[in-house]
């Protein structure tokens, strides 16, 4: 339907239009029912829809509608599968149709900074390319069913610890590069219809009242054509947040921030043309909503379940496989053992929580795959409401082990360990469970562990065990989903969205993490996950990007489109991929790009492409992928924007982070050029390496040298004067040429040397 928003902006009075601006109630917006203005619903569930029945919280207390509970984001990005979160996307759209909910509130796309956040597991991802795409796919899914999307948390919200009042100190190149380019791609594909803005502060200003975040670079930049939602209490000044871009608060204050910008606007604070702006943004989505309801409709409960099995298959990962002893056999006794075999960890905890509409039984599931030829036997082997060793139920667990052929232990990380609202303290799982393994490996050589938990684990105990799966939250189905895995019903395909270090302090955050105070400082900067892992050379339990197969696959023919291209231009890279196994299953190839010898600190490699590819046994596929300027940029600080150096790129193909199995190389010219100003800081080795100043100064130093008479100096003193001249800044050869060299013929110098480069495009101020 056709509206002129703009007119029926115009008949509200100004305290009509105020009230837009916050909710009417808990999870719904306000209407103006004289002007035909409805009020939506908004509500949680990144990866399962929460709408609670009756009542009002922000944190799972309160029951809520049966909904399909999907794998969470920490298991989904595993999947490395576009079309795959997609699928989950629409099937999250037509649950919202049924249940009347016009936008639901995810994904979210923070950067897993740390693996102690304790929300990680509603996160996808430590890489931003890899998180944007991910995020950009679910959003369209969810979208294409006329249900909205609210992509979160913008910004730089990395860990629950002081969350609604720490500040989070980012340096503008790694808040662009890291936790920006996260949600950027997923802004300009997918055009989420709300974004929802952090609780934190960034860099001293709350995110939900920071226009640079808000207006200049998520509206003015990426170009967001719907509003900007708080996260739930996260307003700390209603009137600042308007002003610098934030349409909507929730929940509302009983009218308090209604009034708060009713008096700004008289005063003259803001302008009531800020207000119109948030208005008919807020308008817009409301009524986009309202004109692609389905009022009929509904959707098939068993069919979402059995996508949820998929989907849960797809995204776990095979991360351990000696003597090949997965999958299992279907005959013979095998032996199940933790109480999570029973009693599932399948979500997160807090806003996420979902009231799932069935769920699997894993040792069910297993007895049912494992068929008529095999039994089943079952032992507790731990507590899962205490950390305390019950020697009773090891013992049982050890005799269960000694009459199986093979022993598959389920542990992992209980919901105490891992919610929204706080961070965990350590990557441990329960002593309980740890000494479980330890005990039952006395009894049992073939031996599975299959986890359940939300982020990584220390594995202290991992050269005791022969098989690893790591399930993370499942979802609902996730009985089905690890039967399918341990007796081969289904290949494992699933690779690390995330680097699991051999022991906390490994990773990079350690020292800044959570920071002190109400403060917290990025000091590794760009060095996130597998960027620090790889470019220091620190050996992860796990690497980025890393998986197994009941198969294996072979690559072949990497071919660059082009060897030199300009950064205007796109390079096609296309490399072959067979299954030389015996079994049909699916890779992920992964692209990577090196910057060979690059003038800023940058990252050993990054990834700039993936795909997920099927094949059969024998079967060979080619993979393709298209890089543009952003897969070799950098954000250049001075430039504001994103700049290609000129050079030799390193294009690698990997199975993961640090297994490359194939490299080209792409000559990449720079179409912008950076005009360097010289001053008299300017050191001596930035003008003699620069191509245009390097010739002038070198006559330079040559008649300087003739005029003051210098002697000839043995090779180690020429090898220190060099050395010192490097980083001497010009203005130092007045003070040391007794007056060969003064003021006048500095400035005249820094003149030439100016001129001489106004041919290039852009400054840079060299210092």
């Amino acid at each position: 339907m056709q509206r002129n928003i703009k007119q029926l902006i115009s008949q509200m009075t100004l305290e009509e239009k105020a009230s837009l601006c916050s909710g009417l109630s808990f999870w719904r917006t306000k209407g103006i029912e004289r002007l035909g203005i409805p009020s939506i619903v908004l509500t949680d569930g990144p990866h399962g829809l929460r709408k609670q029945k009756e009542g009002a919280d922000h944190l799972g207390l309160n029951e809520s509608v049966p909904a399909t509970c999907f794998p969470s984001a920490a298991g989904l990005a595993c999947s490395w599968d576009r079309n795959l979160i997609e699928k989950v996307g629409v099937a999250l759209g037509e649950e919202c149709q049924a249940e009347d909910v016009a936008i639901l509130l995810g994904p979210g796309a923070n950067i897993k900074r740390s693996p102690l956040c304790g929300r990680n597991f509603e996160y996808f991802t430590e890489d931003p390319y890899l998180s944007s795409e991910l995020a950009a796919s679910h959003i369209n899914g969810v979208q294409s069913q006329g249900v909205g999307t609210s992509l979160k948390h913008f910004a730089a919200n990395n860990q629950e610890h002081r969350r609604m009042s720490v500040d989070s100190v980012v340096d503008e190149r790694t808040l662009r590069e890291i936790y920006l380019a996260s949600f950027e791609g997923a802004v300009k594909k997918a055009q989420p219809w709300t974004v929802m803005s952090a609780y934190n502060m960034v860099n001293g200003t709350y995110a939900s009242e920071n226009e640079y975040l808000l207006t200049t670079i998520l509206k003015e930049e990426w170009g967001l054509e719907g509003f900007v939602v708080s996260d739930w209490g996260a307003v700390d000044n209603r009137v600042n947040g308007l002003a610098a871009g934030l349409e909507l608060e929730m929940p509302p204050t009983g009218g308090l921030s209604d009034q708060q910008i009713v008096e700004a606007i008289k005063n003259g604070q803001v302008s009531e043309e800020k207000l119109d702006q948030a208005v008919e943004r807020l308008l817009k989505v409301i009524f986009k909503a309202v004109d692609n309801k389905n009022k009929n409709a509904v959707y098939d409960i068993e069919n979402h379940h059995l996508l949820a099995r998929e989907v849960a298959s797809e995204s776990m990962v095979l991360l351990k496989n000696e003597d090949y002893i997965l999958p299992l056999k279907k005959e013979g006794t095998i032996a199940v053992i933790g109480a999570f075999a029973k009693s599932p960890r399948y979500q997160g905890g807090g806003s996420s929580h979902i009231n799932p509409t069935k769920l699997d039984n894993i040792f069910e599931e297993i007895e049912k795959s494992a068929g008529s030829d095999s039994k089943v036997i079952y032992a507790q082997g731990y507590d899962l409401n205490s950390d305390d060793i019950d020697n009773q139920l090891v013992q049982e667990a050890r005799e269960a082990a000694s009459q199986s052929s093979v022993t598959v232990i389920f542990v992992g990380l209980p919901d105490r360990y891992e919610s929204e609202g706080y961070d965990r303290e350590h990557l441990r799982i329960p002593e309980n469970q740890s000494r479980l393994i330890e005990a039952v490996a006395e009894r049992q050589k073939n031996l599975v562990v299959v986890l359940s938990n939300g982020a990584p684990i220390e594995m202290p105990w991992i050269d005791r065990v022969k098989g690893l799966l790591e399930g993370y939250l499942g979802g609902q189905a996730l009985g089905g989903a690890i039967a399918d895995l341990l007796f081969g019903d289904t290949n494992p395909s699933g690779k690390l969205a995330e680097t699991f270090p051999v022991r906390l302090k490994d990773n990079p955050s350690f020292l800044n993490f959570p920071g002190e105070g109400d403060n917290v400082e990025y000091k590794e900067g760009l060095f996130v996950g597998y960027r620090y892992y790889d470019t220091k050379e620190v050996k992860p339990l796990f690497p980025f990007g890393y998986g197994l197969s009941y198969t294996n696959f072979e690559y072949s023919n990497l071919s660059l489109s082009k060897k030199e291209m300009k950064d205007t231009e796109t390079l096609t890279v296309s490399v072959n991929v067979k299954n030389i196994g015996q079994a049909a299953g699916k890779e992920i190839v992964q692209l990577y790009v090196r910057d060979i010898d690059s003038s800023v600190i940058r990252p050993e490699k990054e990834l700039k492409g993936f795909d997920k590819v099927f094949l059969q046994p024998g079967e060979e596929k080619t993979v393709t992928f298209e890089l543009n300027k952003r897969a070799f940029a950098y954000y250049n600080v001075s430039l504001k924007d994103w700049h290609v150096e000129s050079g030799e790129y390193e294009i690698l193909i990997g199975k993961s982070s640090q297994e490359i199995v194939a490299k080209g190389i792409i000559n990449v010219v720079s179409t912008v050029q950076v005009r360097k100003v010289f001053t008299q800081n300017t050191p001596m080795g930035d003008m003699m390496a620069d191509p245009i100043a390097g010739p002038i100064i070198m006559n330079f130093l040559s008649s300087l040298g003739q005029s003051m008479g210098a002697p000839q100096s043995d090779n180690e003193q020429s090898d220190m004067i060099n050395a010192m001249m490097k980083y001497m800044p010009l203005r130092a050869f007045v003070s040391f040429s007794s007056g060969a060299f003064n003021y006048d013929m500095l400035n005249e110098l820094l003149l030439h040397l100016n001129q001489a480069s106004q041919n290039k495009d852009l400054t840079s101020k060299v210092n």
